[in-house]
């Protein structure tokens, strides 16, 4: 069993939503992507966000999700944030 749970893990995740919009994880699925997609940024080289000495890759990427180290993006988010790191990008 995952601990914590998916549903809690949810729950971080939502946590900044405000009510009457759309949450930004519905399934399980999305967490697992996130988690996954974290856990190999930090097989290649990224530092842990949380003290993962002993600990497997996508246990450290649970645990900095359930204590909100990292974020999942809604798409919208995810597409503002490409927008502004390529205009910044251009600038330099």
């Amino acid at each position: 069993m995952l601990h914590p749970s998916y549903s809690d893990l949810m729950k971080v995740v939502n946590s900044e939503v405000e009510p009457g919009e759309a949450p930004v994880v519905n399934s399980r699925y999305s967490i697992v992507m996130a988690t996954s997609k974290r856990a190999r940024q930090i097989i290649s080289g990224e530092e842990p966000m949380i003290d993962g000495r002993g600990k497997k890759p996508l246990s450290v990427a649970v645990e900095e999700l359930n204590q909100g180290k990292i974020k999942i993006l809604s798409e919208e988010e995810a597409q503002e944030q490409e927008e502004e790191a390529v205009a910044a990008e251009i600038e330099e």
